[in-house]
């Protein structure tokens, strides 16, 4: 009951927002940008080690970043290039809060900490890569349970209760089993052999003789383009 109470403010007070950025003519990919400042502003708390802190701003870092598509929806602005927009400087903030995690962890000369937050970003990066490179091959690649919200969640709740180190190998180990999931789903879904196995190599088909090329030229009906070629191919 309380839960749903809060979800209820919750989305009362983002409709409010949005109907007011909306009147105001707040274009999106401004409140995307604002976002972005807002999380270079976070990764200064956390370089510093005022977590608290920290944990707000990147609360209202993510408010913005729920807020640019609201606004684009109810002002019909959504395009290709503002979820573009939005996805680029999404993995620009996720790297700015982990570089504020490693002059934290570099100026503690806590080096073992900087090499896992390294790993958390590789981790958080592939995330992203693997979808976008298995979506140009198959319908979708949602797999694994590590997404950004998740990643941005987990960070708040660790800089809150002072728990960030626990928080980082959370996300090093469960964003990259995100990615070898997808690896392995986009190799299911595209039904190739065992990518354990030696690949099978097919022999090229020898050249035809000479003799050959005059006889198959001639079957050719006069004024008719090969099979599966087409004269505007390069």
């Amino acid at each position: 009951m309380l839960t749903e109470k809060i979800g209820q403010g919750g989305k009362w007070l983002l409709d409010r927002l949005v109907a007011l950025l909306s009147a105001l003519r707040i274009n999106p990919n401004f409140l995307t940008l604002l976002g972005f400042v807002i999380n270079i502003f976070a990764a200064y708390c956390l370089a510093y080690g005022q977590f608290l802190l920290a944990a707000a701003v990147i609360f209202l870092a993510g408010a913005m970043d729920m807020l640019d598509g609201a606004v684009a929806r109810v002002t019909h602005t959504d395009s290709p290039f503002g979820a573009f927009f939005d996805s680029v400087i999404d993995r620009y903030s996720d790297i700015t809060l982990y570089l504020g995690l490693i002059i934290y962890f570099g100026r503690a000369d806590r080096m073992e900490y900087v090499v896992l937050v390294g790993i958390c970003i590789m981790g958080s990066m592939m995330t992203s890569y693997t979808r976008a490179r298995a979506e140009s091959l198959i319908d979708a690649c949602k797999v694994g349970f590590l997404e950004r919200p998740e990643r941005v969640v987990l960070l708040i709740i660790g800089t809150i209760f002072n728990r960030v180190e626990h928080v980082l190998w959370v996300i090093a180990i469960l964003s990259n089993w995100t990615v070898i999931s997808r690896i392995f789903y986009t190799h299911r879904e595209l039904g190739k052999v065992n990518i354990f196995l030696p690949m099978q190599h097919t022999p090229s088909p020898a050249p035809p003789a000479a003799g050959d090329e005059t006889v198959a030229a001639a079957e050719l009906p006069s004024g008719d383009e090969e099979p599966g070629h087409s004269s505007s191919d390069e």
